[in-house]
């Protein structure tokens, strides 16, 4: 797969999706990740996100750019 197909295949993976998910929604992304696992990626930074309160908000670029980072 060449690294262009795989950002374009994720997109159209993630096309039903909303374009700012919560983690509920991560997780599902990931294949039901943890939800340990989950917060793990966001505290770490490794899927950036913005944290208002208690809420994580996921922009969905985000977690594809992480999926992308990950093939390499």
């Amino acid at each position: 797969m060449t690294q262009g197909s795989a950002k374009n295949d994720y997109f159209r993976m993630f096309h039903s999706y909303p374009d700012v998910v919560h983690v509920d929604k991560l997780r599902e992304m990931l294949g039901g990740i943890g939800r340990t696992t989950a917060y793990s990626l966001l505290k770490s930074g490794r899927i950036e996100s913005v944290k208002i309160g208690r809420v994580y908000l996921i922009p969905k670029i985000n977690v594809i750019r992480f999926l992308y980072e990950s093939e390499k």
